[in-house]
């Protein structure tokens, strides 16, 4: 019977070519072949660090015949190590349908860690770690673009998106319209690279100072956007309360009004009563 070979899923450096791991190294001499988003960028790193293993294609127009040849590879006994561009494959790189198929045929699939522009930016930008969200690239169509920061208005957690060059001055634009005033971003520009730079401010003065010097609109850039403050949840909670008081107050008695309100908003039962008081009051 012949034995299943095994996927190393294998971080690259997402500048500096130093960030390599020795165990990355040594995973992409050994392994059969490699699967790359790109072969050029790719051959770079093994230009420098003396590696002769043979690169096939694989990237987000990959078709499913593709991921089957490599899967079948890897059926058949043979190693293979996915790489990205840069950085970690599958964090907004491409990787997830070879990773799923390789899972269902039973493959071995196996993390070469390493760097991480996500992770890089998280740990310097001086905002919470303790809980945190990772949602890609900022959309590019204005519309979803304002949609999505709406969606993040009242979110807790610290939030990390990419943002091109392209773009990165129209979305501190529409952040600083929607963002409450006081809500800290970090801006990691060009991580790792020769002219990397970082800012940490309100989207007014990370606007300003994207645009005190031209070269800092170029490069590629992490946003690390803090979380709301739970003051200004625990008042969204209470206006979202009131609303469905409001909904309520002619079917159900007030004490039962409040407590389903309270349950479904969140917002503390003391708080509700002095609200809707005061609205009657007035």
């Amino acid at each position: 019977m012949t034995k299943v070979g095994q996927l190393f899923v294998i971080a690259t450096p997402i500048g500096n070519l130093d960030d390599i791991t020795k165990r990355a190294v040594d995973v992409l001499k050994s392994v059969d072949f490699i699967a790359a988003e790109n072969a050029r960028v790719t051959g770079v790193i093994l230009q420098r660090f003396n590696i002769s293993t043979p690169i096939v294609p694989y990237h987000d127009f990959s078709d499913e015949k593709a991921r089957e040849r490599i899967v079948l590879s890897l059926i058949e006994g043979k190693s293979v190590g996915l790489v990205s561009d840069a950085g970690t494959p599958l964090i907004s790189d491409p990787g997830f349908k070879l990773v799923e198929l390789a899972r269902k045929e039973k493959v071995l699939v196996t993390p070469i860690p390493g760097a991480c522009s996500v992770i890089a930016a998280l740990c310097v930008s001086g905002l919470p770690t303790d809980s945190f969200q990772f949602d890609g690239f900022i959309p590019s169509k204005s519309s979803a673009r304002l949609s999505y920061f709406k969606s993040i208005l009242f979110q807790e957690r610290t939030i990390i998106v990419f943002e091109s060059k392209h773009r990165i001055g129209n979305s501190l634009i529409v952040l600083s319209e929607v963002l409450q005033c006081d809500r800290k971003i970090f801006i990691a520009r060009e991580i790792t690279k020769r002219f990397e730079s970082h800012f940490n401010g309100t989207a007014k003065q990370c606007l300003d100072w994207l645009n005190s010097d031209c070269d800092q609109g170029k490069g590629e850039f992490v946003l690390v956007i803090g979380g709301c403050d739970d003051s200004v949840l625990t008042e969204q909670n209470t206006l979202r309360a009131l609303e469905i008081l409001d909904l309520l107050k002619d079917k159900v008695s007030l004490s039962d009004a409040v407590r389903i309100a309270s349950e479904i908003s969140g917002a503390q039962k003391n708080a509700i009563y002095e609200k809707a008081l005061d609205h009657d009051n007035s």
